[in-house]
């Protein structure tokens, strides 16, 4: 027998979302994905950390999305707008920062890290619903995962003020129509 709460979480998870209606239909979301434990496959995490440090305008929420992939739709679903920041193993010098304005799931780097394909299946879901925000992607290049560490290499570490200038660049040149 599933317990009632469990039955209202399935409902919330599988319902239809429509950002035009919610609250989040003026805001933007930067959200970090990554194991904040598995050192710099958590630049995502690291980065949105140094993001609550600094001041972004009102209409920006961050949140630390952490491995959640499937978990995250109810939520992506309500914003119009979602930047991700994650780390991608792509044979590039650690450090590198890309940004990439992909339109479909397909558009995905196909080299994101370890958790890759929880994100790109929640990304085809959503476009499947016919939810899926208008997304960014921030990309940092890693070398390698260290499990049980949640330090940073250096070159990981130094790019985490390239991804917040990038990101302040982005989101202060956005207007959202109301």
């Amino acid at each position: 027998m599933i317990s009632d709460d469990v039955m209202e979480l399935q409902k919330l998870f599988y319902q239809t979302h429509n950002y035009l209606n919610s609250e989040k239909k003026d805001r933007i979301l930067i959200l970090g994905i990554g194991n904040y434990l598995m050192g710099d496959e958590g630049v995502g995490v690291h980065t949105i950390h140094a993001l609550s440090k600094i001041n972004l305008p009102d209409n920006v929420d961050i949140m630390d999305g952490g491995t959640g992939s499937f978990d995250l739709m109810p939520i992506l679903s309500q914003y119009p707008l979602v930047i991700f920041v994650d780390a991608t193993m792509d044979n590039r010098s650690a450090g590198t920062v890309d940004v990439i304005y992909p339109k479909f799931a397909a558009d995905f780097p196909s080299v994101l890290s370890a958790h890759d394909v929880g994100l790109k299946d929640m990304i085809e879901a959503l476009e499947f619903q016919n939810q899926l925000p208008k997304i960014i992607l921030v990309t940092v290049s890693i070398t390698e995962m260290i499990p049980m560490t949640i330090s940073l290499t250096d070159n990981v570490e130094n790019s985490i003020q390239n991804v917040v200038n990038k990101i302040s660049t982005i989101v202060n040149k956005i207007t959202i129509k109301k």
